[in-house]
């Protein structure tokens, strides 16, 4: 049996780490104004409104209606916000705690 040399496996873990980051920070000079919508009705009793969220597409951000979702048991929805950096607003999103 071969065994498996140290570059090879620093290569490999480095990969591993590269596709985990695929997600990236996205900046736009001016923050998209969040359009304006009446939230539906509640399926049934018990359910949790998931807010609106902004999702990159190309140049720009474009927003994502929220959704009605069951809740997750001993988490809480934090909703997304925005970041003014000095390199221009950054979507942070929304998730669960």
């Amino acid at each position: 049996m071969r065994a498996i040399s140290k570059p090879g496996l620093i290569a490999a873990f480095a990969g591993l780490l590269s596709l985990s980051a695929c997600e990236g920070s996205y900046y736009v000079a001016e923050q998209p104004v969040e359009p304006v919508y009446e939230r539906p009705i509640a399926p049934y009793a018990g359910m949790v409104w998931v807010d609106g969220d902004w999702a990159y597409s190309g140049e720009r951000y474009v927003y994502r209606r929220g959704y009605w979702s069951r809740p997750r048991v001993g988490r809480t929805y934090v909703r997304g916000s925005w970041a003014h950096t000095n390199r221009g607003y950054r979507w942070n999103r929304g998730r669960w705690r």
